[in-house]
């Protein structure tokens, strides 16, 4: 597969829903991973997130109240009612989103309008978010969400932080695995060139590599690919979803210092794993809605 060397907009997270957060955050906990405390969204979803010193993030995703999601989606807020529509089709476990960094999420949704991709109105909320020394602050977010008819369980969106979270996370940081970052996502479609239009416009790229076996390009801060299902699975050692037609989500390539130290805490904790010259694979489980490997990369 072809790659381009442009630089485009960063990934700033991904979004993981889960049946429990109490099961993702033993789950993130024994693959190694240190886990933030839980934190409540004024529309009914909560999450667990996991922060790496890259700067990008997991975040779990939970339904606190299924009550207010349910209202909420009702009232147009799209990140609650792309996650009830994921659920809906793909259960309760999933890679369902991919988040990137914006300075004006304003101006990102205009950008999407304006390419028929808005997925609909923004959303801005803030919420009390604790630090690890026990000190409570108020982070702000203002979203612009991007949608392709053809993807519909995977949401791409926009994020502004209003009320930036301080920079440095300290201990949240620091992972027993090594993990220092997210090297490469690694998605599936039927025809990957067909969505060439959605992320180039939603990560403000400038071109996008593409050859038989799918598409590539390189994000500010990794890499994201797109391959058939069948080609994904191969790689993955795994079975192809259902609906594998549609574009989805299945995998990330974490970078780690040192391979030898995630091997050991994945065997210390009963992990199951999967391991070559090059990485150590970890297949999806509970609480875990996406195919992790590990390996080092510069």
């Amino acid at each position: 597969m072809r790659s381009v060397s442009h630089k485009c907009r960063a990934i700033d997270h991904v979004v993981l829903p889960a049946s429990n957060l109490g099961i993702a955050r033993e789950r993130l906990s024994m693959l190694g991973f240190t886990v933030a405390a839980d934190a409540r969204h004024p529309f009914g979803t909560e999450n667990a997130c996991v922060f790496f010193t890259d700067k990008t993030y997991l975040e779990p995703l939970g339904v606190a109240s299924q009550e207010d999601c349910e209202m909420a989606a009702q009232d147009g807020n799209i990140f609650v009612a792309k996650d009830q529509a994921f659920r809906a089709r793909r259960g309760q476990d999933g890679f369902s989103g991919i988040a990137v960094s914006s300075g004006n999420a304003a101006a990102d949704h205009r950008r999407f309008v304006d390419a028929n991709l808005s997925a609909g109105k923004m959303l801005q909320f803030s919420r009390p978010v604790t630090l690890p020394d026990g000190t409570t602050t108020t982070a702000g977010f203002a979203l612009a969400f991007a949608a392709d008819s053809a993807a519909p369980d995977l949401l791409l969106f926009a994020v502004e932080r209003v009320n930036p979270l301080p920079a440095d996370r300290g201990s949240l940081e620091r992972h027993a695995n090594g993990v220092i970052g997210i090297s490469e996502l690694i998605l599936s479609a039927e025809h990957p060139q067909n969505f060439t239009q959605f992320f180039l416009t939603v990560f403000d790229a400038g071109d996008m590599g593409s050859g038989e076996d799918g598409l590539s390009f390189d994000a500010a801060n990794a890499r994201i690919s797109i391959s058939t299902p069948q080609q994904v699975s191969a790689l993955l050692g795994t079975a192809s979803p259902l609906g594998d037609n549609d574009l989805l989500a299945r995998a990330i390539i974490f970078r780690v210092s040192d391979l030898s130290v995630t091997a050991a805490v994945l065997a210390a904790n009963g992990i199951a794993t999967v391991r070559n010259d090059h990485h150590i694979l970890v297949s999806e489980a509970p609480g875990q809605g996406a195919v992790f490997l590990f390996e080092e990369r510069p």
